[in-house]
């Protein structure tokens, strides 16, 4: 009797100290069984509300380390979205213009916008499509703004270092009680050798500690141009971060303190450089005078109108402009955006910065990179073409930084 009620105890314990956490399943269903545990000390985390799933705390995980850093290098509350253990977004909180407000749908709401509400409405509101049922990540207390605009969004998840009680009440509402809330200990630091298993194998590995916002990765510029503004270089501290957090091969446009197109997961780094670059041209034809004026019908479904909006900008056009279709989203029909127009628009979009979690190995990166809007570089250098990537730099004038520092991420 005595050792069950020492079984039954130390059971207590463990819940109490959070030493492990039972999931559901793992990445699937049949991946039984399933658990978060820590070798040695308690988790760092509680789970306020909901059920993560195995899923949910890799993107938690992940994405608290990316706002973590944000947070360190700029000042800032910083926010991020993640999907499948990549962010679709990330930005700090710089204050919202009425047209990102508007395309953001955030120019509705009747309180103000804290910092750390504006960096979510930034991370959530670049690539809408993307962020959709993600897992959410704050560098901040969760405050009340930012929890209603969150409780707005289909999201399965949010992580941050607390919450306030109003914030807690709002959040809790969501999805009918089952939305996923963890709290992470700020303070928290893992240890400095990572591990992780294959088929078996056990791999083991320095943590990548490596400080993206070191001035340093940002002297050895090659090309003519060796103007880096102050905003400039935030801005590719931003993309450098994210890109750490990416699964690679991996680029990043950002603008203002914010991601506007990440290229994710890719074999080949001019498919990365042109995924990017149509998620950044998206986000900047999201803001042409003619898309923001598009007559959708009162009532609308916000992921209706995203996807709405998606294919309107699109070359398939008219899968949501043609006789029968155009109706279930519009008072009117709209006027075709033609490739001219498009063209047009995307040719005004400017001082963009792309970071690249390794070496460019030809110029074709950097062409398409110009054609939206990048004025200014930085990665790691180091290919056996180098001089074909800084020439075709100084053809459009853009300052470029070799940082030597590579950013892989699997």
């Amino acid at each position: 009797m005595s050792n069950l009620f020492s079984n039954f105890a130390a059971v207590i314990i463990n819940q109490r100290k959070m030493k492990e956490l039972a999931l559901k399943y793992g990445c699937n269903p049949n991946q039984k069984p399933s658990r978060i545990y820590m070798e040695e000390g308690e988790l760092p985390i509680e789970v306020i509300n909901g059920r993560p799933g195995y899923i949910n705390f890799l993107d938690a995980l992940n994405s608290w380390q990316l706002v973590k850093e944000l947070r360190a290098a700029t000042g800032m509350p910083a926010a991020a979205s993640f999907k499948h253990v990549s962010p679709a977004g990330a930005a700090i909180g710089l204050p919202l213009s009425d047209t990102l407000k508007k395309i953001y749908f955030v120019d509705d709401v009747d309180f103000e916008l804290t910092p750390l509400a504006c960096a979510y409405a930034r991370a959530r509101g670049a690539d809408r499509m993307c962020s959709y049922g993600d897992f959410v990540a704050l560098s901040d207390t969760c405050d009340a703004a930012t929890a209603k605009l969150i409780k707005r969004e289909v999201s399965d998840g949010v992580i941050a270092p607390d919450y306030t009680p109003e914030a807690i009440d709002i959040l809790r509402a969501k999805r009918k009680g089952t939305y996923n809330v963890i709290k992470i200990d700020p303070a928290y630091v893992p240890a400095p050798i990572e591990h992780k298993q294959v088929f078996g194998i056990t791999f083991e590995q320095g943590r990548n500690e490596i400080r993206l916002d070191d001035p340093a990765l940002f002297t050895n510029i090659p090309t003519q141009n060796k103007n880096f503004t102050p905003e400039a270089l935030r801005d590719l501290i931003i993309s450098l971060i994210t890109l750490k957090y990416t699964q690679s091969n991996s680029v990043c446009y950002v603008k203002d303190g914010q991601a506007i197109g990440i290229g994710a997961g890719q074999q080949s780094r001019i498919h990365c450089t042109r995924l990017a670059g149509n998620k950044a041209d998206t986000w900047w034809l999201r803001q042409c005078p003619k898309v923001m004026a598009l007559p959708f019908k009162p009532g609308i479904r916000r992921a209706d109108r995203d996807n709405t909006i998606d294919v309107y900008i699109s070359d398939e056009y008219e899968d949501v402009l043609r006789e029968g279709t155009w109706q279930q989203f519009f008072t009117e029909r709209p006027e075709v955006l033609t490739a001219e127009e498009k063209r047009a628009w995307i040719a005004q979009n400017r001082g963009v910065a792309l970071g690249s979690d390794a070496f460019f190995p030809f110029g074709d990166n950097i062409e398409r990179a110009h054609k939206s809007g990048v004025e200014y570089i930085a990665q790691a250098g180091g290919s056996i073409r180098d001089d074909h990537v800084i020439d075709t730099c100084d053809k459009y004038g853009i300052a470029m930084a070799f940082t030597g520092v590579r950013l892989f991420h699997h």
